[in-house]
């Protein structure tokens, strides 16, 4: 059996295959339970590249194994004020399910920490949903573990507002 060529690639957002690569994999994380199980829109479809190609505070990995999307992630930079300096969001992680033990999450948080050190970030934040033991897993293999500023008042918490 041969090894497996696997390749991590910023996306080229004017790549029209990348952009392709990237609605598919991500549709397939959506569509997974702890995506939210339920497929993207058309409209996320038709336009999300297009919008975060617009945008020059993101950027999206796509890991290929055999030149076929595997894995993705997309990050957005934000700003610490307590430490004056940038910091890496990851928004989404998504490996499909037949590429899965091959380390591909690894290699992608790998490749967005060289990244986040070129552009002088002091961190790299996320979020996971309480019952996904095996990103959890994943994410503390990578260095990653929940925070929080004084443990007399707890971990912190993510929260949100949806608008309609």
């Amino acid at each position: 059996m041969s090894q497996q060529q696997i390749n991590i690639a910023r996306v080229d957002y004017g790549n029209l295959q990348q952009g392709i690569d990237l609605v598919m994999l991500l549709d397939s994380y959506a569509r997974d339970p702890m995506g939210g199980g339920e497929p993207l829109s058309q409209f996320v479809k038709d336009n999300l590249v297009a919008e975060l190609s617009k945008r020059d505070f993101g950027l999206s990995l796509i890991a290929y194994v055999d030149n076929q999307p595997a894995g993705l992630l997309n990050a957005f930079e934000g700003f610490s004020t307590f430490a004056c300096k940038p910091l890496f969001n990851v928004h989404d992680i998504i490996v499909l399910e037949q590429f899965r033990g091959l380390q591909l999450s690894q290699l992608l948080l790998q490749e967005l920490e060289i990244i986040a050190r070129s552009k002088g970030c002091c961190k790299i934040t996320l979020e996971v949903l309480e019952g996904n033991s095996i990103a959890q897993r994943a994410y503390r293999k990578a260095g990653f573990a929940g925070y929080e500023l004084d443990p007399q008042m707890g971990k912190a918490m993510f929260w949100q507002k949806k608008f309609h």
